[in-house]
């Protein structure tokens, strides 16, 4: 029950999930996990930023240690976890990863293949120059709003005033809940320039946009390949962007090429080139070329440097084509300009993002100079009242002199109040009650110094006071005119790009598709092996022969055929599913290969495979089907090449299932076996040839519920032997009979 003042709700339970889901995911989408479209920063990084600024860890001060900016960042504003502050921290000072890195890390930061940070304890860190300059800046001038943290004890800024689309320049990625942002990094420079022309022509187009922008810009250099696409890519905010990477083909001794990778894919950072130089490896490993002799990785510190040796007389294109189409030297970056704009999550296209930040830049401006010229009419009220109280210094002083106190004294210099001061004369106490100064000026003239009466003071004074009345003049211009103002935010742009912007690294150009010519490699022989769990490899037939036993006994079936064949895979179901052997892994005797259903349509949830057969052997040759329903037929093998990578192979009956296939000629005879242990040896030459579509004909005659439980098509050399009720029974040795009848028992 509810006791005295509390109040019980009811409501549906499937509504306070859904409230709360809501809830949650709104927090993580605009609270942690999407950048804002005006500073481009998520908010750990805008916290981790400006408690480096508040630390005084300046571009030009000594460097502090990361776990003192991470415990402290933790603190006050970000209480998630230290792996989260640092992560950012870390991220932020890493040129590979950053267009405009806005920390300047000292110590080991990471590597461009996936090297993690050393512990916070042992890295320091301090902001960069840019970062002072361009994002932190005014943050004195009441440019951004402030707002509580999470515990109230402090005040934290909103956004950062910074002063270009940082989501443009650095990029940003972020895994939200049912949405996610992916945006390249671009060059400063050209988007500096695209503001300008944005701020000139605010109906400026994507096409015109991309004219002064023409993409992406990564750290990591790289060729962008499909420039006509980038258009509709930067119009709606979403698209792929394909990247490859910078090869260059060297000359060596002996004639042979190689070729030297100086550039990579933006996306192959990280793991990613352990995983390039493994790909490498697979293709020579399975033989999709054999002219590749080494690779090997000779990056450091002065760039990436990936050598791959060919051999003499090698089509280095040839191979670069290899390398586009099986690794990831050729890659896609997915872009979704997704960040949160007016408090909400929105893909932009590239003109509403820089619209955006205009948009950002005149606000940020506006409340400046209006904050500036405020300023300057307090300095101008008390520049007026000490000029004015120069004039009359000896009649300040009399008023001084003759009064009780400090509060008499600001009576009379502001309210012309005499009563209870002692004056020289009636003259001088009839001008004291003609004064008028204003608060802000009484308090300056009695905080005024001596000093200030030397003539020298007094001439830098009305100096200051002229500059004054300048700076509210330039002041009130800028607040009064948008185009003013647009004029000083441009200048500003440009000082910045005169500064910090650097050379495009990443070429924008359209190429043609890769397109590798497969050397025609002659066919080999080699044994298909099959284990009991479906996986598929292919080896040498020297070393099927040498672990002969060991193969026969962990491998459900061995097949051999040559290595350009098909595999004809047939199940109980009836169907025929074609295999490449290409496709089919060749290594060791040891390794584990590929599940089968990766490589067909082979599903083993619901068939199994009852043999397999090479296309070539069986092309020309009957192919002997038996069911369980002991329903028998030929086929011609020809009827099973076709294009299809699955067939029906054969007809069944409702609940009948597929027994036995192999090939059958007129030497070899077929011998079928009942569940009741009944036999039934025919010639192959008796059983009639049908399509594959056909039924077949009856083998053996069996009462009701009885089926076959075995079939064997056997040859005249091959005796096999098998036990049924507790006897003996070698195969070959069965009386030879006919088609559709009983059998013998055994």
């Amino acid at each position: 029950m509810a006791t005295a003042g509390e109040q019980i709700l009811r409501t549906e339970y499937s509504e306070i999930m859904q409230k709360s889901y809501i809830d949650y995911a709104m927090s993580v989408i605009v609270a942690r996990a999407l950048p804002d479209v005006r500073d481009g920063l998520k908010p750990v990084q805008r916290r981790t930023l400006y408690d480096m600024y508040e630390l005084g860890i300046r571009y030009d001060r000594p460097y502090r240690k990361c776990a003192r900016i991470v415990g402290d960042t933790m603190g006050k504003y970000h209480p998630h976890g230290d792996s989260s502050i640092y992560g950012a921290l870390v991220v932020m000072a890493q040129e590979f990863k950053y267009g405009m890195p806005l920390v300047d890390g000292h110590g080991n930061f990471g590597s461009i293949e996936g090297d993690g940070a050393a512990a916070m304890r042992y890295t320091e860190a301090r902001l960069q120059k840019i970062t002072q300059e361009a994002y932190l800046a005014d943050l004195d001038k009441n440019v951004v709003d402030f707002i509580p943290n999470f515990d109230a004890t402090e005040k934290e800024p909103s956004v950062l005033p910074v002063k270009v689309p940082n989501i443009l320049v650095n990029g940003a990625e972020g895994i939200a809940v049912g949405m996610a942002t992916s945006i390249p990094p671009h060059n400063l420079g050209e988007v500096i320039d695209g503001v300008i022309a944005y701020m000139k022509d605010p109906d400026i187009t994507t096409e015109e946009m991309l004219a002064i922008i023409p993409g992406p810009d990564f750290p990591t250099g790289g060729i962008v390949i499909n420039k006509d696409e980038l258009p509709a890519i930067y119009e709606s905010g979403n698209g792929k962007i394909r990247l490859r990477g910078r090869v260059e083909i060297e000359k060596v001794k002996g004639g042979r090429e190689r070729i030297v990778i100086t550039e990579i894919p933006y996306t192959m950072i990280g793991a990613n080139i352990g995983k390039f130089l493994n790909d490498v490896y697979s293709l020579v490993e399975t033989k999709k070329t054999t002219d590749i002799v080494d690779i090997s990785n000779q990056s450091s510190k002065e760039g990436i440097r990936i050598v791959i040796e060919l051999k003499k007389g090698a089509d280095a294109e040839n191979i670069c084509n290899l390398l586009y189409k099986k690794t990831r030297l050729e890659d896609t970056f997915g872009v979704n300009m997704l960040a949160v704009a007016d408090g909400r999550p929105e893909t932009m296209g590239i003109v509403k993002i820089i619209r955006h930040n205009a948009q950002f830049q005149f606000e940020l401006a506006t409340r400046k100079y209006t904050t500036l010229l405020n300023k300057e009419r307090e300095k101008q009220e008390i520049q007026e009242g000490l000029i004015k109280a120069c004039d009359v210094i000896d009649l300040i002083i009399e008023i001084l002199r003759g009064s009780k106190n400090i509060k008499q004294a600001k009576a009379c210099l502001v309210d012309g109040v005499t009563d209870g001061i002692r004056f020289k004369s009636k003259l001088s106490q009839k001008t004291a009650s003609m004064l008028r100064f204003t608060e802000r000026q009484a308090t300056a003239i009695l905080e005024m110094r001596l000093y200030k009466l030397i003539g020298l003071e007094i001439e830098a004074l009305i100096k200051e006071h002229d500059e004054t009345l300048k700076r509210i003049e330039f002041y009130e211009q800028v607040l009064g005119s948008r185009a003013a103002m647009a004029r000083v935010l441009m200048q500003e742009l440009r000082k910045l790009k005169k500064e910090f912007a650097t050379p495009r690294k990443t070429v924008i150009e359209n190429a043609k598709e890769a397109v590798y010519k497969e050397k025609k490699q002659a066919a080999v022989p080699v044994v298909l092996l099959m284990d009991r769990f479906g996986y598929v490899r292919s080896l040498d037939p020297s070393v099927y022969e040498k672990n002969r036993e060991a193969a026969d006994a962990e491998n459900r079936l061995a097949v051999s055929c040559m290595s350009d064949d098909r595999l004809c895979l047939f199940t109980d179901t009836g169907q025929m599913h074609l295999v490449k052997m290409e496709d089919v892994p060749f290594g060791k005797f040891r390794d584990k290969g590929i599940p089968v259903d990766n490589i067909c349509n082979y599903s083993s949830s619901n068939e199994n495979i009852v043999t397999i057969l090479p296309l070539s052997g069986i092309r020309d040759r009957r192919v002997l089907f038996v069911s369980r329903a002991s329903m028998i037929k030929c086929v011609n093998g020809s009827e099973f090449d076709v294009s299809k990578r699955t067939t029906a192979a054969t007809k069944l009956a409702d609940g009948d299932r597929l027994l036995c296939v192999g090939e059958a000629d007129a030497e070899t005879t077929l011998v079928m076996q009942s569940d009741k242990n009944y036999f039934l040896r025919i010639a192959a030459a008796d059983i009639p040839e049908k399509k594959k579509g056909a039924l077949g004909v009856r083998g053996m005659r069996m009462s009701a519920g009885e089926s076959l439980e075995a079939a064997w098509i056997l040859r005249q050399d091959v005796s096999p032997s098998v036990e049924a009720g507790g006897k003996e029974v070698v195969l070959n040795r069965l009386r030879i009979g006919s088609r559709d009848t009983r059998g013998v028992k055994r």
